[in-house]
């Protein structure tokens, strides 16, 4: 086989570069190691800042999102039972955001796809990248049975935390960055009316977030130890513990019912660079990871995947190198505003093992400080909704 792009991953970076590529004229196909189903039964992200919803729009993408997604100005964050603080980002920025589940994403990615006939082969093992230093790049792999070879211009790693793209790069070049914290994320999907926003609780008996897919679908999520077993949490425990978490009103507002999914997700911060090696580029979780705080995963892949096609759309309309030879720098930049962001967001909004009274003070004073201060607030709010792409 031979393609201008090879895309490794299936996910929404990679169905989303194929797009992109595709109606900019460019050829690529698209090897995923799992089945269509499973992709489409992982939960993931909702939250879509402005700019990754302008860029599903441009590439048309938005149909069903501006239908069925829900604008939002902000969040809010309460705290200790008090009055909660608003993230405006509409205010402070000029930025709405939207709830939109990266499921219903992926679901749109697979329809485009369909209707291009797009080349996607999913089960697609024992893929391999080769040669990604010269100026022929290759990728190997197995589909029904048969041995492949597929030769390419660039190949765009767009497989995830665990797949083979950031593995290829030698030890000796790739630098990693990792935190882990010592808790992680029990999340909760119902066939409930959620909240009419979202609000992130700081609270002694730990952190919650409620959050929504749809009209009729609510994410809720609370703060467990990494010991915690989701065989131990049944339904109603799991409401009455979130419910004990935030302040009354919002307690009573809480929609409950039965789960459609409930997970553990661990949560680390962790960045990869370069995010180029030779004819290689790596894109979305197989460079970065960040807490799900921020909400910045889905969009970080999305900056990737606007970085990445810009580069390869100037090298094949106009022969320039320059954004392919920039995109590391550029894309980093941003990743790591995120990840610093969704670090501070983390820590301001969990209690940890061990955590001192002293530290849940000054904890909560800057929590006061925010809802106190204008430049403060800005600030924040500008960090959430998103910073701007960076010119070419």
């Amino acid at each position: 086989m031979k393609t201008q792009v090879a895309i490794i991953g299936g996910g929404p970076a990679g169905m989303l570069l194929s797009e992109i590529l595709h109606r900019a004229g460019i050829d690529s196909v698209v090897l995923e190691a799992k089945s269509r189903d499973y992709v489409l039964s992982r939960i993931r992200a909702g939250v879509l800042e402005q700019g990754t919803v302008e860029l599903l729009r441009e590439n048309g993408l938005g149909e069903r999102m501006d239908r069925d997604g829900h604008p939002h100005d902000g969040a809010a964050i309460v705290w200790a039972g008090r009055d909660r603080y608003f993230i405006d980002a509409w205010k402070y920025a000029g930025k709405r955001f939207m709830t939109y589940g990266q499921t219903n994403i992926q679901e749109d990615l697979f329809a485009a796809a369909d209707r291009r006939q797009a080349k996607l082969l999913c089960e697609a093992q024992d893929v391999q990248p080769h040669d990604m230093t010269t100026d022929k790049p290759y990728v190997t792999f197995r589909h029904n049975g048969e041995d492949v070879r597929l030769d390419c211009d660039f190949i765009a790693g767009c497989d995830g935390f665990h797949g083979v793209s950031r593995k290829s790069i030698p030890t000796s070049i790739l630098r990693e960055f990792e935190k882990v914290y010592p808790f992680g994320w029990l999340g909760v999907l119902s066939e409930t009316p959620p909240l009419n926003e979202l609000v992130y609780c700081n609270h002694p008996r730990g952190f919650a977030l409620a959050s929504q897919r749809n009209p009729m679908l609510s994410r809720y999520y609370i703060q467990v130890s990494l010991d915690d077993k989701v065989e131990a949490w049944s339904d109603d425990r799991f409401w009455a513990e979130l419910k004990l978490r935030y302040p009354k009103e919002i307690a009573d507002a809480i929609v409950t019912g039965p789960s459609i999914e409930k997970s553990i997700a661990p949560l680390r911060s962790f960045v990869a660079e370069p995010m180029r090696h030779g004819r290689l580029f790596l894109a979305g979780d197989a460079a970065h990871i960040v807490p799900p705080t921020g909400a910045k995963g889905l969009n970080l892949a999305a900056s990737d995947v606007f970085y990445l096609s810009r580069a390869f759309k100037a090298y094949y309309a106009q022969g320039s190198t320059k954004l392919i030879d920039s995109y590391s720098a550029m894309a980093l930049r941003r990743v790591w505003s995120s990840v610093r962001f969704s670090w501070w967001l983390t820590n301001l909004l969990h209690r940890f093992p061990g955590m001192t009274e002293f530290e849940q003070r000054a904890q909560e004073c800057e929590l006061e400080y925010l809802a106190s201060s204008q430049h403060a607030s800005a600030s924040v709010a500008e960090q959430y909704a998103g910073l701007p792409f960076e010119p070419a």
